[in-house]
C-alpha cells in the first residue's frame, strides 16, 4: 500500500556543507560553490598560485534567506515584460531593492556564524582578506557577469567579514544584476549566491590578463592590463591602467599604451613579468579549453598570485556546430590564418541560422563546387582565402564589396596590405609551367572541379535563349515565368498519405529537382534588365550621371515583393472601411490578432481577407531563406501587425499606393526627360536609349522572383518538416514538433529510427539563444579569431559623424525608430527605420518609413535596391547603427551623401509625399 512520507522532503541545502576550502579537493558543483569558487578550486588544484581562503557555499545562503524572498524573485521574473499578461507590468528596480532589504535586515544563521568565525581563525584572525559573491549564474560560458555582484577587501576580523559576507548576498539583487540576468534570459529564481574569501595579497602590482584580444578576437594576442597596487582599481576602472598587448606564442610586445602614470613613468610591470603573465595566461586557457580572463596580482617578492578566471564571453566563437572537424576554420595552421567572408549578412540577416537552415543552404549552395564554407556561430561563411591570395581575385572584390557590403569594403584595403594574403611571387609563371596534379583522393569532391566548372558553363549557355528571348519579348517572357510557378506548385505536392520517411525523403530531393529549372525559368528576365540599364548607362555618358538613372528604377512593375505589400496594404484599407475590423487591429497587439485569427474570431472581412493573402503569401516569413523559420501561415502575428500600422496612416498623400504610383510617373518622367537630352547627340542614340529603358521597366522588377520561388519551396519543406516532427514528438524522439528545425537532414534520419535526440537538441537551441542575443557580427573573420573591422576600428577609432555608404538618393527628416525584430514592430508614418539589415519580410515596413537606415548592406544589398524602387531616402552600412541612434531622437537622413544627423528637439520633419527625392 502507498503511503506518504511523513512531513515535506528533505531540503539537499540542509546536508549540504556550509564551507569549503579552496583546495580543489573532492567534487563539487557550480550550484554549490558558484562560478568563481569553481574556477579558483580547479586552478588550485591543477597547481596554480591561488591565495588561500574558503568558500561560503549556497547552501549558508539558501539557510539566511528570510521569508519572502522567493514571492520577491518569482515577480522580478515577470517584470517589465508585456507578456505576463499584466495590464501594467511591474518595474523591477523596486523589486530588487526590496530584496536588498529583506536580506540586509535578515540575522546571519548562527551556524553560518560559527562557520565563518572558525575559518577566518584558521586564516588568522586579523588577517586581511578579499569577500566576494560568487554565483550560481556567473563566470558561465555565455555570461560573465563581471562585477554584477559586489566585493570588499581589506577586510579584517570576523565581525567585518560577517558584514560583508551580508552585503554580498543582497548584491545578488543589485540594480545591475537584476538586469544582467533579465538581458541573458536568466531567472531570478534560479540563482543563488556563494560568498569566497581570501586572504589579501600585498600587490606591487595587479590588472586583468586576457588571452585573447577582447576587442579585435585574436587568439594569438595576450592582452594585460596593470596598475601598480592592488588589482581592484583596474577592474573597477578607477585607474587607466598601463595596456599591454603581445604576441602569445613569443611574449614579444606589440603594443604598449601608458596608463595614468603619463609620460615619463615607469612602467606599473617589467618586460620578464609580462611575459611570465602570458606563460601563466597560456596554461589557464589550456585547463579551461577557451579563451579566459584573469584577474592576477605579483607580491613584493615578484610573485604572480591569480585571483579569478572566467571565459571571455563576448569573443565570436570559432567552432563550427555541425562539423565533426574540431579545426573546421583552420584545417591547416602552419599555412597561415583563413579569410573567412559572412555569407548570411550579406544576404541580410544578422541573426543566427538554424541547423536545418544550415543544411538546406549546405544542399543548395552545392557541396562540390570550389568554394569552402564554414558555420561558426550559426552564421554561414565562405573562405575567400584563394581568391584573396590572386591578383585578379583582389580586384574582383575590390570592385565587387563596395556594391554588396560598403563597410566589408571599407576595411578590405586592410587585408590586401596583410603580407599573410599576399599573391606568392611567381605564382603566375609557376602555374604555367607546372601542370595541375590530380587532387588526393582523400579531398573529395576536389577533384569534381572541372566537372562542375563544366556544369556552371553548361548552365551559362542554357540561359542565353532565354536571355535573347527576354530582350525580344519582354511580355512573354513575363508569361514563362508566371506558367513556371503554376508547374513548380505541382511539383510541390507530395501525395497522401505519406510515411515520415517519404516526407524526409521529398524534403532532401526537392532542391535538387527544382532549382536547375526555376534559374532557367527566372534568370533570364532580370538580367537583361539590368543588361540594358548597363546599356543605357552607356548611351548616357557625358549626358547624364549615372545617379540620375536610379529614377528609372522606382515603382517598377512585376516586382513580386511590392506586389505582396502593395496587396497587404489594400488589405487594410478594406479591413479599416468596416469599424469592426478597424477597432479589432486598432487596440489589439499582433499576438493577440494571431490567436483571434487561428480561431477565426477576427471580425468579416478581416477574417477572409488575412486567409486569401496567407493563401498566396504564407509561405514567406522574417529572415525566410532560413528552412527553421516560421512562415507567416504559421505564425501571421508580423503581417497582422503591419496592418495595424498601415491603419494609423491618416494622410491620404502617405498612402503607400499613392505613393508607389507617384514613384512610377516620376521614372517615366525622367524616362522622356533622358531620352530628349540623347536625341540632342543623334536620333537612333535616343531610340536605343528609349528602348533599353523601357526593358529596364519591364524587366527589372523580375529580380524578385526566382528568390520568390525559392522560398517557396522552403515553405513546403518547412511543412513536410512540421509534420515530421509531429511523428517524432508522439514517439518520443524529440520534446516538440519543432525541434525538428535543431537538427540536420542525417540526425533525422537517425530519429526516425528510434533514437532520442532531445539532448542533442537542448545543447543547439542553447547555443541558438546565446547566438540571437548576439550584436556584433565579424563579416569578415580570420580563423584566428580577428574581426577585420574591430581590428581596423582599434587602430583608427571611428569619427563622431554618423557616415555609412549612399545607397537611396533624398533627405527626410524625422523621428528615429529602433527596430531589431520586425515582428510586432510599430512604426508611425514618416518615422527612419533604423535596422541591423533588412531582408523581404521587412518590407511592410517600408510602404510607411520616412527613410531608412541600416547598419550592413551595399548598393545592391536588398534594403537599399527596394528603398530606391519605393522612392524613400536610405543610408546602409552604418556602424553601430541601432547602438548610436536610439528611438524618439529627431534625424535628418541624407540617402546621397550616406550620412545620418543627429537634431536637436523641435525640429519639424521635412518628410513632403508630393515631391521624390533626386
Amino acid at each position: 500500500m502507498h503511503t506518504e512520507p511523513d512531513g515535506p522532503p528533505p531540503d539537499p541545502a540542509a546536508t549540504a556543507p556550509l564551507l569549503l576550502e579552496l583546495d580543489g579537493r573532492g567534487t563539487t558543483t557550480l550550484g554549490l560553490v558558484g562560478g568563481k569558487a569553481l574556477n579558483l578550486g580547479r586552478l588550485t588544484a591543477a597547481g596554480f598560485p591561488v591565495p588561500r581562503g574558503f568558500c561560503l557555499t549556497t547552501a549558508a545562503y539558501l539557510l539566511a534567506v528570510p521569508p519572502g524572498l522567493a514571492e520577491l524573485a518569482a515577480r522580478l521574473d515577470g517584470a517589465g515584460s508585456p507578456d505576463t499578461g499584466a495590464e501594467s507590468p511591474e518595474e523591477p528596480e523596486p523589486l530588487a531593492e526590496s530584496a536588498r532589504r529583506l536580506i540586509l535586515a535578515a540575522p546571519v544563521p548562527a551556524a553560518v556564524e560559527d562557520a565563518v568565525r572558525a575559518a577566518c581563525t584558521a586564516l588568522g584572525a586579523e588577517t586581511a582578506v578579499a569577500v566576494r559573491s560568487s554565483a550560481t549564474a556567473e563566470d558561465l560560458p555565455f555570461a560573465s557577469f563581471a562585477g554584477q555582484q559586489d566585493s570588499f577587501l581589506d577586510v579584517a576580523g570576523a565581525d567585518a567579514v560577517l558584514d560583508a559576507v551580508r552585503r554580498c548576498w543582497a548584491s545578488l539583487w543589485s540594480d545591475r544584476a537584476v538586469a544582467y540576468r533579465s538581458a541573458n534570459g536568466i531567472s531570478h529564481r534560479s540563482v543563488t549566491l556563494a560568498v569566497v574569501i581570501q586572504r589579501m595579497v600585498d600587490a606591487a602590482s595587479a590588472g586583468v590578463l586576457f588571452t585573447a584580444n577582447p576587442l579585435t578576437g585574436t587568439r594569438t594576442q595576450t592582452v594585460i592590463n596593470a596598475s601598480r597596487g592592488a588589482g581592484q582599481a583596474v577592474v573597477s576602472g578607477a585607474v587607466n591602467p598601463d595596456q599591454f598587448t603581445l604576441d602569445t606564442a613569443t611574449a614579444r610586445i606589440l603594443h604598449r599604451e601608458r596608463g595614468s602614470a603619463g609620460p615619463g613613468a615607469d612602467w606599473s610591470i617589467s618586460v620578464r613579468e609580462l611575459a611570465d603573465l602570458t606563460v601563466l595566461g597560456s596554461a589557464v586557457q589550456q585547463l579551461f579549453g577557451t579563451p579566459q580572463d584573469i584577474e592576477w596580482a605579483i607580491d613584493a617578492a615578484g610573485k604572480a598570485w591569480l585571483t579569478q578566471s572566467r571565459p571571455i564571453t563576448t569573443l565570436y566563437p570559432l567552432e563550427d556546430p555541425l562539423s565533426d572537424d574540431p579545426a573546421a576554420l583552420n584545417p591547416d595552421p602552419d599555412a597561415g590564418p583563413r579569410v573567412y567572408m559572412c555569407g548570411t549578412l550579406f544576404q541580410g540577416l544578422t541573426r543566427p541560422i538554424t541547423p536545418i537552415g544550415l543544411a538546406a543552404m549546405g544542399v543548395m549552395r552545392n557541396r562540390r563546387g570550389p568554394w569552402r564554407y564554414v558555420n561558426p556561430g550559426l552564421r554561414m561563411y565562405v573562405d575567400v582565402t584563394a581568391i584573396l591570395r590572386s591578383a585578379w581575385g583582389r580586384r574582383y572584390l575590390t570592385r565587387v564589396l563596395p556594391l554588396a557590403d560598403g563597410r566589408s569594403a571599407a576595411v578590405f584595403p586592410e587585408l590586401l596590405a596583410d603580407p599573410r594574403f599576399a599573391a606568392p611571387r611567381g605564382a603566375r609563371r609557376t602555374a604555367r609551367k607546372r601542370p595541375r596534379k590530380p587532387a588526393p583522393a582523400s579531398r573529395p569532391g576536389r577533384g569534381a572541379r572541372g566537372s562542375e566548372t563544366g556544369a556552371s558553363l553548361a548552365m551559362m549557355l542554357g540561359l542565353l535563349p532565354g536571355l535573347v528571348a527576354a530582350a525580344l519579348h519582354p511580355a512573354a517572357e513575363l508569361r514563362r515565368a508566371e506558367s513556371y510557378g503554376k508547374r513548380l506548385e505541382a511539383q510541390l505536392r507530395l501525395p497522401e498519405p505519406a510515411t515520415a520517411q517519404q516526407r524526409l525523403e521529398f524534403v532532401e530531393q526537392v532542391v535538387d529537382r527544382n532549382i536547375d529549372a526555376l534559374i532557367r525559368a527566372t534568370l533570364a528576365g532580370p538580367s537583361v534588365g539590368y543588361i540594358m540599364l548597363a546599356v543605357a548607362r552607356r548611351l548616357l555618358r557625358g549626358i547624364a550621371a549615372p545617379r540620375e538613372l536610379e529614377a528609372v528604377l522606382r515603382g517598377l512593375p512585376h516586382n513580386v515583393t511590392t506586389e505582396m505589400d502593395l496587396e497587404l496594404w489594400r488589405l487594410a484599407v478594406e479591413i479599416g472601411s468596416e469599424s469592426a475590423g478597424r477597432e479589432a487591429f486598432l487596440s489589439r497587439e499582433p499576438a493577440a490578432l494571431a490567436a483571434a485569427y487561428r480561431d477565426g474570431a477576427l471580425p468579416e472581412p478581416a477574417q477572409a481577407g488575412v486567409r486569401r493573402f496567407l493563401a498566396r503569401y504564407g509561405h514567406r516569413a522574417v529572415a525566410e531563406i532560413d528552412l527553421g523559420m516560421p512562415r507567416w501561415s504559421e505564425e501571421p502575428d508580423h503581417i497582422l501587425g503591419m496592418i495595424s500600422n498601415y491603419l494609423r496612416v491618416e494622410d491620404p498623400e502617405q498612402a503607400p499606393d499613392r505613393q508607389f504610383r507617384r514613384a512610377a510617373e516620376h521614372a517615366e518622367e525622367r524616362i522622356r526627360s533622358l531620352v530628349q537630352r540623347a536625341a540632342a547627340r543623334g536620333t537612333w542614340r535616343a531610340r536605343l536609349l528609349d528602348l533599353s529603358l523601357r526593358q529596364v521597366r519591364e524587366l527589372s522588377g523580375m529580380r524578385e522572383l526566382p528568390k520568390f520561388y525559392i522560398v517557396k519551396i522552403l515553405g513546403e519543406m518547412h511543412r513536410q518538416l512540421l509534420l515530421i516532427g509531429a511523428d517524432l514528438e508522439r514517439a518520443g524522439v524529440i520534446a516538440a514538433a519543432d525541434d525538428v528545425f535543431f537538427l540536420d537532414f542525417a540526425e533525422l534520419r537517425i530519429g526516425l529510427r528510434g533514437a532520442s535526440l532531445r539532448p542533442l537538441v537542448a545543447e543547439r537551441r542553447g547555443l541558438y539563444d546565446v547566438e540571437l542575443r548576439r550584436r556584433r557580427i565579424p563579416r569578415l573573420l580570420l580563423s584566428d579569431g580577428t574581426d577585420v573591422e574591430a581590428a581596423a576600428m582599434a587602430k583608427a577609432p571611428p569619427s563622431d559623424a554618423l557616415a555609412g555608404t549612399p545607397a537611396s538618393a533624398g533627405t527626410a527628416t524625422g523621428t528615429v525608430r529602433v527596430v531589431l525584430d520586425p515582428v510586432g514592430a510599430r512604426l508611425e508614418p514618416g518615422e527612419i527605420l533604423v535596422a541591423p539589415s533588412t531582408d523581404p519580410g521587412w518590407t511592410p515596413l517600408f510602404m510607411t518609413a520616412g527613410a531608412l537606415v541600416m547598419e550592413m548592406g551595399g548598393v545592391i544589398s536588398h534594403g537599399a535596391v527596394v528603398a530606391r524602387e519605393y522612392g524613400i531616402p536610405a543610408v546602409v552600412g552604418l556602424p553601430e547603427a541601432t547602438l548610436r541612434l536610439r528611438t524618439g531622437q529627431r534625424v535628418t537622413v541624407d540617402g546621397a551623401a550616406g550620412t545620418v544627423r543627429v537634431l536637436p528637439d523641435g525640429v519639424p520633419d521635412n518628410n513632403q509625399p508630393g515631391s521624390p527625392p533626386e
